[in-house]
């Protein structure tokens, strides 16, 4: 097995719903904490959407394994934020037998 580099730091955050004052909710986004990370690419499609082309990129960000049910530990659901650019957690699973990585696999969505 290669080499983990954990060379950049990711910002792990949480959806969190909020009242918007008018009976209903809106979607933000708490972080949880900064992750060091190894991000490689896969391969990219278009899909078409509403009124705009969707473009999806598939990653694979790997980070130093966490126990089930640590607030560090990534899950479904959540998401990675690199400045602007936001990976949509898909599925997370540990990288070996140790546990010493977790692997998450994301997508990046870009509007075109």
């Amino acid at each position: 097995m290669t080499a983990v580099h954990l060379s950049r730091a990711l910002v792990l955050e949480s959806p969190v719903e909020v009242s918007d004052g008018m009976g209903g909710f809106t979607l933000t986004w708490e972080p949880l904490g900064t992750l060091w990370a190894s991000v490689l690419p896969g391969t990219g499609r278009d899909a078409a959407g509403e009124e705009v082309v969707l473009s999806t990129v598939p990653y694979r960000i790997t980070v130093r394994g966490a126990p089930q049910g640590a607030p560090s530990r990534p899950k479904v659901g959540q998401r990675f934020r690199d400045n602007m650019r936001v990976f949509s957690i898909l599925a997370v699973t540990e990288r070996n037998d140790s546990g010493q990585y977790l692997v998450c696999f994301v997508e990046e969505e870009i509007l075109a």
